[in-house]
């Protein structure tokens, strides 16, 4: 815990902000402030106007009413460019990098080191985007392309850009939602050094421990309101819960015992994915079996090769895979996601807005989309059937929306995870494989997340969940095995399991549990 900034000056303050959608009332007079040197967290459930905010501070959104106060004078930014000559930059989840563009070049963007003859000083830039990103990742190279980077460095690569912009206030939005623990750590550091210089942060993230350990103050909002804005060191993480959703929120992970005498739905024998490149495998001979109605978690640090065991599964990487797969005891590895399908395998991916979803579509078009054969009519889809389909998801699991007909951008980020859920699960899959299944959503709609899976277990499905938050795993799951470097490093059974067993084992040159890989 930080001291607290309270005899700080205001930098920046929205005040009385207002913001309308159609049909949508975002932000209702809501105030807020950072202080120059503060770390300034804020939280709250999806939807409750935290985006909205950081957009219309940051010159990406017009306010419809309401004023912005930067030194305590009004200003009015037409674009982000405005905001960011005037010291204020912002960090995006969805990564907003060019990714043909090198690492040095996305992080000089627009502010590029040039000769007098006017043509770009490469080698400059190289050299001081090798320095800033020795604080937060030595092993980027800035000559690198950023598409061929891992979404986590790429995350670090936003953070090195706004940092090298010398914004005076930096809106970072889940900026650890995609990078590893190590990278945290680094990260948090970093933070600290920039608030200690001077500059503030605002920090957006449903880590609330993450939330509780870096900043000064937290500013709660909820349904587009200002709930409260409290100094972190005298809060705790029970009353923020309470502040977000407005009620306590007990029991926050939900689990029931193993459904008794149900057949084996999934066995994996000696699973290896080559890399594509010389090296050594991304999953390396890895074993395991699930029964129906079990929660069965995977768990590793980056790299650990848990979401390439999915997709290896999936008939994502078929050329590439060797060893053995049964589903409901018939064998044969997936040549491809729709044979996965048939067989009666489901995944929901990691990355829901690139991989699950398609963006530009409606809600009940992307709940049909794995399925159209069954709401055809003559050949031809029918309309009514697709509608009546997508609603009875809607309705099942408690989709908040007013009209499937509308985009699923427009959801929040747990609602448009549950209508990834229910696209797979529209195929009635009997192992179902959910890949950080909670991931950039907030504590109320996790929560749904977990009634949900609680549920399908209970129904007699095989369900697989890789999760990086260890807290997660150890409350929904019945056996957890640990990955390192692709290889089975440790089994547990829920009754032993504890953050320091599975860490230890997800740690290189340790291999503990009930069974260690081959």
């Amino acid at each position: 815990m930080i001291q607290s900034a309270a005899k700080s000056q205001v930098v920046l303050a929205g005040v009385g902000i207002v913001k309308r959608y159609p049909g949508v009332l975002a932000l209702d007079h809501v105030h807020f402030d950072v202080r120059a040197g503060e770390v300034h967290g804020l939280i709250g459930e999806n939807g409750a106007g935290k985006s909205t905010l950081m957009h219309i501070l940051a010159g990406a959104h017009r306010a419809d009413e309401g004023v912005i106060r930067l030194d305590d004078e009004p200003v009015q930014f037409a674009n982000p460019r405005e905001a960011s000559d005037r010291g204020i930059a912002l960090v995006h989840q969805e990564l907003n990098l060019v990714p043909r563009l090198s690492v040095a070049d996305n992080i000089f963007l627009g502010c590029e080191l040039v000769s007098r003859a006017g043509l770009i000083r490469s080698r400059d830039q190289n050299e001081q985007c090798r320095k800033l990103l020795a604080d937060l990742d030595d092993t980027i190279d800035p000559r690198a392309d950023v598409h061929r980077l891992r979404v986590g460095q790429q995350q670090v690569v936003e953070i090195a850009k706004a940092i090298n912009s010398k914004a005076r206030v930096i809106f970072m939005d889940e900026p650890t939602s995609a990078i590893s623990d190590q990278e945290v750590e680094s990260l948090l550091g970093l933070i600290r050094s920039l608030r200690d210089s001077g500059v503030s942060i605002v920090y957006v993230s449903h880590k609330l421990e993450e939330l509780m350990r870096i900043s000064d103050r937290v500013t709660v909002l909820r349904d587009g309101r200002h709930v409260e804005t409290v100094e972190t060191a005298a809060a705790d993480r029970d009353l923020i819960i309470r502040l977000m959703v407005g009620r306590q929120l007990d029991d926050l992970y939900i689990h029931s015992p193993v459904v008794p005498a149900q057949p084996e739905r999934l066995r994996v024998q000696s699973l290896t994915l080559d890399s594509e490149h010389r090296g050594r495998p991304r999953v390396d001979r890895v074993s395991f079996s699930v029964r129906g109605g079990e929660v069965f978690g995977i768990f590793g640090l980056m790299g650990a090769g848990r979401t390439e065991l999915l997709e290896s599964i999936f008939g994502l990487h078929a050329s590439r895979v060797t060893g053995g797969i049964e589903v409901d005891g018939v064998s044969g590895i997936c040549e491809s996601p729709e044979q996965a399908l048939r067989s009666g395998l489901g995944l929901v991916p990691e990355d829901r807005k690139h991989q699950g979803l398609i963006m530009g579509m409606s809600i009940q078009e992307n709940i049909s989309l794995s399925n159209l054969s069954d709401l055809e009519t003559a050949g031809l889809l029918s309309g009514a059937r697709e509608r009546e389909h997508a609603q009875s998801f809607v309705k099942q699991f408690s989709i908040r929306t007013a009209d499937v007909m509308k985009p699923v951008d427009t959801l929040s980020g747990g609602n448009q995870q549950k209508v990834v859920l229910s696209k797979v699960l529209s195929r009635k899959p009997g192992v179902l494989m959910l890949d950080e299944p909670t991931r950039g959503i907030d504590v109320s709609a996790k929560r749904e997340i977990y009634g949900l899976i609680n549920q399908l277990k209970q129904q007699g499905i095989a369900i697989v969940v890789v999760s990086s938050e260890l807290p997660e795993l150890l409350g929904i799951a019945d056996r957890i095995i640990v990955m390192c470097e692709g290889r089975l490093t440790g089994e547990f059974e829920r009754a032993i399991a504890n953050e320091e067993l599975l860490m230890r084992a997800a740690v290189p040159g340790a291999a503990v549990g009930n069974r260690p890989s081959e």
